[in-house]
This record gives C-alpha cells, sequence and structure tokens, in this order.
C-alpha cells in the first residue's frame, strides 16, 4: 500500500510478523511463507492486469482510488489468488478474502469482497 520495495517488505514479514509476538505474548498467526510470498510478488508483479479486472466489476463511477487502500489490497489478494492459484478451489478463495475483511470492516464491506471476488472469479476460472 505504500509502494514498500518488494523485497523489503517480504524481509519485514519474514523477520517481525509472520509468527513473532505482536505484545504481551500475543503473536501474529504462523503463514505458509511460500504462499505468502507468491501472494504478494503475484499482485506486485500482475497488478495492471489485477486492477483492471476489479475496477471492471466496481459500479458505474467507482474507482479503485476511492475505496479505502486496506480494501483495495484485499481485492487485489483475492483476484491475484483467483487467477493465479488454481490449486485453491474458489470458494476457498473467496471465503478467505471475506474472512480477512471481516477483520479490517463491517459485514456490509465484508459482503462487497464476497460479490466482488466472485463476479471475478465467474470471469477468470
Amino acid at each position: 500500500m505504500e509502494k514498500t520495495p518488494l523485497a523489503r517488505l517480504l524481509d519485514e514479514f519474514h523477520q517481525h510478523r509472520l509468527g513473532r509476538e505482536i505484545e504481551d505474548g500475543e503473536h501474529y498467526a504462523d503463514a505458509e511463507v511460500d504462499f505468502f510470498d507468491d501472494i504478494v510478488s503475484g499482485v506486485d508483479a500482475r497488478s495492471d492486469e489485477i486492477d483492471e479486472l476489479v475496477t471492471a466489476k466496481l459500479a458505474a463511477g467507482w474507482t479503485l482510488a476511492r475505496l479505502d487502500k486496506t480494501m483495495v489490497q484485499i481485492l487485489r489478494a483475492g483476484t491475484y489468488e483467483l487467477i493465479a492459484r488454481a490449486d485453491v478451489p474458489k470458494a476457498a478463495a473467496i471465503s478467505e478474502y471475506v474472512d480477512v475483511a471481516k477483520a479490517f470492516f463491517d459485514d456490509r464491506e465484508a459482503k462487497f469482497v464476497n460479490g466482488l471476488l466472485d463476479a471475478v472469479a465467474k470471469q477468470v476460472r
């Protein structure tokens, strides 16, 4: 979201976030590092294609710039997974990103993620 160089961003997550302590004994969840790296790298490499797919599914008059930055990243990651990770079932991918949206937003926004990613999935799978 902040245009951090990819190598630096991945290193930050590997060294300080994935499975690491947040505070007072609480930890970030462990992650499948190769899968995480593929999602982050893939979104970066295919950002134009991804943004075009997402933008095409937005309501008339809406752009990515009008959306919350976190929402944009959720939609980008979900779209990448749908177009590039055929090993992940469509419903599972969508459900995971709906859950991510619920961690940051209300139900209305989670339903938005569900609808948009479902529309993308129908086009690309």
